[in-house]
């Protein structure tokens, strides 16, 4: 639409606003009217009409198979849009179309803004399926018009009151016609339904809407007053209520056709599952992150006993081997923190990797400097574990092995991600450090050591990656590691 209007309309932005804020909530006319909708605006030399927007009923069979925008239009060819246009008034003059042999009934409404019209509504109902209307099919038809006649004199859309219809009540949710004293005058079956769920033992037609769901709704102190207005639609606001182990949702719309309100629509939905899953689902992420917490206190715990175990140890090798330890205890810890603080099972890894590079920094020989470069991006739980040991391993391998005490140096993680599919992506890591090299015919695929036996695990097993430690040029070290991943960000 904005192009459309932009392209061909002398509209500005706050008509176009305007426009937007319509198509927000006309789904309701084209369901109270079963009845398709098409937005037509006048073009930039006033020649012409564009179609701008559509909308197809859900309450009934649709009148146009195609899709309508982008059509221009010479004036002329529609009188009833020219009329409603120039006149400034709803136009049903006329006898209906025929299209593919199915009768079609048009009337136009003008769309009105602070006494301006920006363009007109044709409304096109399918003749083809007309019966003796029902209570409720009269009902729709009435508030209907009411809404048509506020669209055309500027009361209809709100303005700031910009409706989510996906998380809003339609039509065919529930409706109630409410008098101008709030007292309920049709309530449709759904809407009775829903007002059951809630504990309602009667008929809705004949009470005070407000204060029949003020009774229904736990005691709220001041905010039944304030429950009481919107149920009894003096203002367009919603809401949520909930009694009897049931929770609805209510939408309040004023009718002001002619300036002066005449009464309200009340639309409402069963929204009590809905709710009862939300808050399964939070119940449920709240535990999992207890128990990251939990399991991240325990791993701190074991890492504060390990390195008190370290401070009672004769052997320098054995104190070593408990401060390893520690470090990898850590890693997990850390990871573990980073998911007590999250939604999903998904963390920021550079976060962690940034961690554990100033936890392993830390038994540095000399002034070496750690760094990170690049992204690691979300990673699945499942990743950033291993992954994390993984980093710990051959971090703690390089501070421990390349550079001698006192003598100063680099420590480099870079990291990459490729890929375009949602599981098909790569994460490519390199640790590049400028110290002493491997030892002549080291082989990192064979050698003893435990944190290269870990890291070959872990990246191999775990991950399903490929792990390689060569020679750097001029001096030093490069570890590469390839490991698929999701590639969501």
């Amino acid at each position: 639409m904005n192009d459309l209007v932009r392209q061909h309309t002398a509209l500005g932005e706050t008509d176009l606003e305007w426009l937007h804020l319509l198509v927000s909530e006309w789904q309701l006319l084209s369901d109270l009217s079963f009845a398709d909708l098409v937005l037509w605006v006048p073009t930039l030399d006033g020649t012409r009409y564009v179609s701008v927007a559509q909308m197809r009923p859900n309450t009934g069979p649709t009148s146009y198979q195609d899709d309508m925008v982008g059509h221009l239009v010479p004036r002329g060819r529609r009188p009833l849009l020219d009329a409603a246009l120039d006149e400034g008034r709803i136009v049903r003059e006329g006898d209906p179309e025929w299209r593919e042999e199915v009768p079609v009934r048009v009337e136009s409404i003008p769309v009105r803004r602070e006494g301006r019209v920006l363009g007109v509504i044709a409304r096109n109902t399918n003749l083809l399926t007309v019966r003796t209307p029902s209570r409720l099919e009269l009902t729709y038809l009435q508030s209907a018009s009411d809404l048509a006649q506020m669209i055309a004199a500027g009361a209809f859309p709100f303005p700031g009151q910009q409706v989510d219809m996906d998380a809003s009540p339609r039509v065919g949710d529930g409706l109630m016609r409410l008098d101008a004293d709030g007292v309920v005058t049709y309530a449709s079956p759904n809407a009775l339904s829903a007002y059951h769920r809630l504990g309602l033992a009667s008929d809705l037609v004949g009470q005070h809407l407000g204060t029949t769901t003020a009774e229904l709704a736990p005691s709220r102190g001041p905010v039944d007053e304030a429950l009481v207005k919107l149920a009894s639609g003096w203002a367009p606001r919603e809401t949520e209520v909930e009694g009897n182990g049931g929770v609805i949702q209510l939408r309040a719309i004023p009718l002001k056709p002619k300036g002066t309100r005449i009464g309200s629509l009340v639309l409402c939905r069963d929204v009590t599952e809905l709710r009862r899953r939300e808050r399964e689902l939070i119940t449920k992420d709240a535990t999992i992150r207890e128990i990251h917490h939990r399991v991240k206190n325990n791993l701190q715990t074991v890492a504060a006993l390990l390195r008190l175990q370290a401070r009672r140890m004769d052997s320098e090798g054995g104190r070593e081997a408990l401060n390893e330890a520690v470090r990898r205890v850590g890693s997990i810890a850390i990871v573990h923190e980073t998911l007590s603080q999250n939604l999903d099972e998904r963390v920021e890894f550079d976060e962690i990797a940034d961690r554990v590079i100033a936890m392993v920094a830390e038994i540095s020989p000399g002034k070496v400097d750690c760094r990170r470069v690049g992204r690691f991006g979300i990673l699945d739980a499942e990743v950033a574990t291993p992954l994390s040991m993984v980093l710990t391993e051959i971090l703690q391998n390089a501070l421990e092995h390349a550079f001698t005490q006192g003598e100063g140096g680099t420590v480099e993680v870079t990291a990459a991600r490729s890929g375009t599919g949602r599981t098909d992506g790569r994460l490519l890591i390199t640790i590049l450090d400028d110290g002493s090299g491997l030892p002549e015919g080291f082989d990192p695929q064979r050698a003893g050591n435990l944190g290269l036996q870990i890291v070959r695990t872990l990246v191999e097993g775990e991950l399903g990656g490929t792990f390689d430690m060569v020679r750097a040029e001029p001096r030093g070290t490069k570890v590469v590691l390839d490991v698929p991943v999701s590639t969501q960000k």
